[in-house]
Order: C-alpha cells, then sequence, then structure tokens
C-alpha cells in the first residue's frame, strides 16, 4: 500500500497549509493505476536566480527504491516541452511503494521562457 513520506528537510519546514495541500494531492493520486513512477504536480514557480522550480509528487510505485542519477526530466505544458535537464540527486531515495514531494530546479538555461508555467506535467525519462 502506498505511503506518503517527507524527506527530513521538508518534513521540518513545510508550512501547515502547503503539508495539507500535500496530504489532499497524495489521497487524490495514490491509486493511480501504474507500476512504475509518476510525479503530480504541487506548485510551479520562478524563484529570484529566475530558475523555474516544479515541485512534484514523486509516486514510486515500484517494488525497488527509486534514485536519481542522471536522470531526464522533461516539462511539458499542453504537448509543448518547456524544459529538459539531467538530475542527480544523492541524497533524494524514494523507497518502493512510497510517495515523496520534492522540488525540481531547471536552472535559467534549461527551460523555455513563457508567460505562464502552469498545469504542466513532469516525466520522468
Amino acid at each position: 500500500m502506498q505511503q506518503l513520506q517527507f524527506e527530513s528537510s521538508w518534513d521540518k519546514a513545510l508550512a501547515a497549509h502547503d503539508r495539507q495541500n500535500i496530504e489532499r494531492i497524495f489521497s487524490e493520486t495514490k491509486h493511480l493505476n501504474s507500476s512504475g513512477i509518476v510525479c503530480s504536480p504541487i506548485r510551479e514557480a520562478i524563484n529570484h536566480k529566475e530558475e523555474l522550480l516544479v515541485s512534484v509528487l514523486v509516486h514510486n510505485f515500484t517494488d525497488h527504491p527509486f534514485t536519481f542519477h542522471n536522470t531526464r526530466l522533461l516539462y511539458s505544458i499542453k504537448g509543448n516541452m518547456i524544459a529538459d535537464k539531467l538530475f542527480t540527486l544523492p541524497a533524494l531515495v524514494i523507497p518502493p511503494q512510497v510517495s515523496m514531494p520534492w522540488t525540481f530546479i531547471f536552472p535559467k538555461d534549461s527551460y523555455i521562457i513563457g508567460t505562464s508555467f502552469k498545469n504542466g506535467r513532469l516525466e520522468i525519462l
């Protein structure tokens, strides 16, 4: 059965309303018919360095831990690719049957600048 977990720094820093939002998204998506890795959107933003921040709930529906080692992520909106980057995150290990929120940071040169980044989809390739 799928469980929601928070990485320790998230667990300490997460505001109550953000935690409730993530818990709501988890309850709505924890029964997706999948045997792989699926990302459910939480929020998108541009920070002060003009980096694109894409926060998602990463669902590991597999029976094996999932790590990000030269893992390609694509962010698209309505089928149009907006961002593309390889991620290596040694600190992020998502255990089997666990969903965990994470924010992926796309530097300014790795995404197409647009008016809105809402309603996008993050895919793990």
